[in-house]
């Protein structure tokens, strides 16, 4: 599946190139609050009312990642994919929302849905609507085409990834985007983490955004998606994440059925934290990859956004170093694996494999 455009926003900023030289030259500012541009456009400022900080980001990732493309024409048959994170909503509507919404000491779903909303701007559900950090961008630059939001704390924007692919290759749609966007930083998003112990396991919360826009054909692709795949990890009853043994043992055969014995000279892993990153710290070495990158500790933890970021990583780091083949591999806190195979766009050539080179630390 050809790459057409990729745009990303991290701490760096919004681009659409020069993430994997950055990460290389360790020249990223340390995860933290994105510095997302301000929105310009009338119809941007009216919206952005409306819209969640994930949604802003989505927005803006889109429209670069459209202008890269050049796709101007034909918006409306074009699809839209999206990885997406829990509601990102103002905190003093979510206050209001819950001191309206308790039954004595206890919080109540019944009063919620009468006098919780009641105490809220109605205009507050188009922030809590986590499937509209997909529909804001969609909205403003006009995408009518086949279109998904998953919620995803990992794996499901990997699933975004397969949906826009069958998409494309079915003749549902020419042209899709596909990506994540989301926030970590949010106060409920970090009391979630923290009350299930990802925080405490090493996790270093974040936020971002990324896209890549695919087609069914193009003439001068800048990368491919070569394979996308999904694998459940067993997981003791009642736990959210996999014991470490367990996911380190699924890692490198999810590795290997993603590439099919293809050789691999970039890797990018996307672990969650200190356990994840135990469990697949030894794939480089063992898929001899030249180069590994753990993009978690440079990029940190957005959640939704994290296989997207990493997805664009990779690519670029494959025009940079000019290697033919990447595989991404991660693992989010829903303790599940996603494997996406990359190759270089036009111009790739192979090249040796020496020993595995470490970017980011961790021996990953």
């Amino acid at each position: 599946m050809p790459v057409v455009a990729v745009s990303s926003l991290t701490t760096a900023g919004l681009s659409i190139r020069g993430l994997g030289r950055r990460v290389l030259e360790k020249s990223l500012p340390s995860p933290r609050e994105v510095p997302a541009p301000a929105p310009s456009r009338p119809e941007d400022i009216r919206q952005r009312k409306l819209m969640s900080r994930a949604a802003w980001f989505s927005a803006l990732v889109m429209r670069e990642a459209l202008a890269e493309a050049k796709w101007s024409d034909a918006r409306a048959e074009i699809g839209a994919f999206f990885g997406v994170g829990a509601s990102g909503a103002e905190m003093d509507e979510v206050a209001r929302l819950v001191a309206a919404s308790m039954d004595g000491d206890r919080f109540s779903l019944a009063c919620c849905g009468g006098a919780g909303l009641d105490a809220c701007n109605p205009l507050f559900a188009f922030q809590i609507m986590n499937n509209f950090t997909l529909c804001h961008g969609a909205i403003l630059e006009g995408l009518a085409g086949p279109n998904a939001a998953f919620f995803s704390r990992g794996t499901g924007t990997v699933t975004a990834l397969e949906e826009a692919c069958a998409a494309v290759e079915s003749g549902a749609c020419e042209r899709a985007l596909v990506g994540g966007a989301d926030t970590a930083l949010h106060p409920v998003t970090l009391a979630e983490l923290e009350r299930e112990g990802f925080l405490r396991q090493g996790l270093l919360p974040a936020e971002g955004a990324a896209v890549l826009a695919i087609a069914s054909a193009a003439e001068a692709p800048i990368g491919r998606v070569e394979a996308v795949r999904v694998f459940p990890v067993e997981r003791p009853r009642g736990a959210l994440v996999p014991r470490t043994g367990v996911l380190r043992d699924a890692a490198v055969p999810a590795a290997l059925d993603a590439l099919d014995d293809q050789p691999c000279d970039v890797v990018v892993l996307a672990p969650w934290g200190a356990p994840a990153r135990e469990a697949l710290m030894d794939l480089p070495e063992v898929l001899e990859a030249t180069l590994s990158v753990d993009a978690s500790l440079v990029l940190g933890e957005s959640l939704a956004a994290s296989p997207a970021l990493a997805w664009v990583l990779a690519l670029d780091l494959l025009a940079h170093l000019d290697k033919p083949r990447a595989l991404v591999l991660s693992a989010g806190p829903d303790g599940d694996l996603g494997a996406v195979v990359l190759g270089r766009g036009v111009g790739g050539r192979s090249s040796a494999r020496p020993s595995v080179t470490p970017i980011g630390g961790g021996g990953a």
